[in-house]
């Protein structure tokens, strides 16, 4: 299951995000820091209506949506890639997660207070950047002194992690996080075997007043994230309200839709952010069903059929011979897998066929 862990100063609302978006109450929420210590995990549904077009098809009663699994971590201070506060165990726990969701304040309030004075969203990320970049200095600066001692035994790949390394030592002594190294050929492989923090993707979820989610382009604060966000790489904005959340994770699917109606809001920041983790993260979703239920499946893009059938059981990937596919607009628009047979449209795939998002797939296998 895929992993994306929630971070930010304390005070951020990143707790109360987890907790409306998981639809749970394990994260304690207070006005102090440290309020999160050890890591809470919450499972979240991937929003899609894609399901319900389906169950109108196939009426098996059952729908299983695809997930994603959030953690809280402890709010970061100041001095973390030293051991300030919890930073040894935040720098830790977010080394586990594929995907980082930084809760940025932008709003104000007094009985919140900002605990370093005053409203700063771009100081706030700065924080943060900065010590994930010290943490993976450090690292990298370890690395090299391996990488040199694998050269010197003649290891063919030392030379070229080598170079990699003592390039990435002044772009991260510059404050750059990882992932905004130019990089070619096979050094982003190399990149990634290094499991630096920085080349993690993330996704700033602006935070902001329960009033400013509908005009949220016009904040001030969240105009700055954005700037900010447009000059980094694998970054992503998504504006919410914490406190909206909050209040949305205790309605019923029909009153929450007429309360978002009232602010003037089409869907919930939480909804928009569950699906942006998805999308950053390069991954698609197909189906499959059959008497007893109609289920969603995550896949990275690029994914051939028979890894796809992997995701549901290895020996589906083993013995695979065949996917039956069909998209899921064009299932809906002939209404039934019997008339969609009969006119032709199931394609028949082979080892070679890339997964497409959408697809509506039967896979045939011999174990």
């Amino acid at each position: 299951m895929l992993k994306a862990g929630i971070v930010g100063l304390p005070n951020a609302g990143k707790s109360t995000l987890f907790n409306a978006v998981t639809r749970t109450h394990k994260a304690a929420v207070a006005n102090y820091p440290f309020c999160t210590i050890e890591p809470n995990m919450g499972v979240v549904t991937v929003p899609d209506d894609r399901l319900a077009h389906l169950e109108q098809i196939f009426k098996t009663g059952t729908l299983i949506p695809t997930v994603i699994e959030f953690f809280d971590i402890a709010g970061l201070v100041a001095g973390a890639s030293k051991g300030e506060g919890l930073g040894n165990q935040f720098l830790a726990n977010i080394r586990e997660v594929d995907a980082i969701v930084h809760v940025v304040r932008c709003f104000d309030d007094d009985d919140a207070p900002h605990p370093m004075g005053s409203i700063d969203p771009i100081r706030d990320i700065e924080v943060v950047i900065t010590e994930l970049v010290l943490s993976d200095l450090d690292a990298v600066k370890k690395r090299i002194e391996k990488a040199h001692k694998r050269e010197r035994s003649g290891e063919k790949d030392a030379p070229a992690e080598l170079a990699l390394l003592e390039r990435l030592v002044p772009h991260l002594n510059a404050a750059k996080p990882a992932n905004t190294l130019e990089v070619h050929e096979d050094e982003p492989r190399l990149l990634r075997l290094f499991q630096l923090l920085t080349t993690k993707p993330v996704i700033y979820a602006a935070n902001v007043a329960e009033g400013d989610l509908a005009t949220a382009a016009q904040n001030p604060f969240v105009q700055k994230v954005a700037e900010y966000v447009r000059a980094h790489h694998d970054a992503a904005l998504v504006p919410v309200s914490a406190k909206i959340e909050a209040e949305l994770a205790d309605l019923s699917p029909e009153e929450a839709k007429e309360f978002l109606q009232d602010l003037g809001v089409v869907e919930s920041g939480g909804s928009s952010l569950i699906r942006a983790t998805y999308s950053l993260l390069g991954l698609i979703t197909f189906f499959t069903h059959n008497e007893k239920e109609v289920r969603a499946w995550t896949v990275r893009q690029g994914a051939k059929a028979p890894q796809a059938a992997g995701v549901i059981h290895t020996d589906f990937e083993k013995g695979f011979i065949k996917a039956e596919v069909i998209s899921h607009d064009e299932l809906v628009k002939l209404g039934s897998v019997h008339h969609a047979r009969e006119i032709g449209h199931y394609r028949i795939e082979g080892r070679d066929y890339v997964i497409r998002d959408g697809d509506v797939t039967l896979f045939r296998f011999n174990v």
